[in-house]
């Protein structure tokens, strides 16, 4: 089977950035990447900023015809009512969100989110026309414990069983070890998982399903590394963190194919 995943390099600002500094950093990445002639029809840019931010992301990409799309952090698994502090996934749509991130380690450790609240909330965002980044990983504990791909595939199961086999998502494999270390693991280790990842896929809804989802690789991701990643057979793009703050360095990564000669 033969199907064309279009790259996503995806990045999430967590919470850094007020809607002024957002305003800014959207301007001069879209500036960026036009000045050095980026195939917006080859590979696809998305940004996640602070919830405060989306409402002047949103005017300004609207507004300018910026060849970026944008995405909240996360959401409700609740449409609405008395939850304090919430985000509805229908708030996310009004706002044009195409993205929501789902599953972040950072939510899954800090909120203590496990599997069945991160399905709920991939239901959540599908329902209301939002495509998840379905995060899924593993701690260094993890990895000793089970092995390389045990811990990402049974969290991406229990999202899988959850939802329809003709849903749009994307998963993110993001191996926690790597988070912010500055060590990247290596490109035939995420590799190594995302063929799992794609092989759960497959078996859960069909090669069809398998074949047309993206899986992104997050974990220390930069310009200098990014080419060994998209080099892999089922890396489709990259979740990048504090890298994608910088409108530059950012923008070298989705040029990734810049630097195919370093790997």
């Amino acid at each position: 089977m033969v199907t064309t995943r279009i790259p996503l390099i995806a990045g999430n600002w967590k919470m850094n950035l007020d809607h002024l500094q957002a305003i800014a950093t959207v301007q001069k990445l879209a500036w960026t990447l036009r000045d050095k002639g980026h195939p917006f029809s080859e590979v696809e840019v998305a940004v996640f900023p602070p919830f405060t931010d989306l409402r002047s992301v949103q005017t300004l990409v609207g507004a300018d015809s910026l060849d970026v799309r944008y995405g909240g952090q996360d959401l409700s698994e609740h449409d609405g009512g008395a939850y304090t502090g919430e985000i509805s996934g229908q708030f996310l749509a009004k706002l044009d969100c195409h993205y929501v991130i789902v599953g972040h380690s950072e939510r899954r450790e800090y909120h203590h989110e496990d599997d069945g609240v991160v399905a709920r909330k991939t239901a959540a965002a599908l329902k209301h026309g939002v495509t998840p980044v379905v995060c899924v990983g593993e701690t260094a504990a993890d990895l000793e414990e089970h092995g390389a791909s045990a811990v990402p595939v049974g969290q991406l199961k229990a999202v899988l069983d959850a939802v329809d086999a003709a849903s749009d998502i994307v998963v993110a494999y993001e191996p926690v070890w790597a988070i912010g270390s500055g060590q990247a693991a290596t490109p035939e280790q995420a590799q190594q998982v995302c063929q799992a990842l794609r092989a759960t896929l497959a078996e859960a809804w069909g090669d069809e399903a398998a074949a047309r989802t993206r899986i992104l690789y997050g974990g220390s991701v930069k310009s200098s590394n990014i080419a060994g990643f998209m080099a892999q057979k089922d890396v489709d793009g990259a979740l990048v963190g504090g890298a994608s703050l910088d409108p530059e360095e950012f923008a070298a990564i989705a040029r990734f194919r810049n630097h195919v000669g370093t790997v």
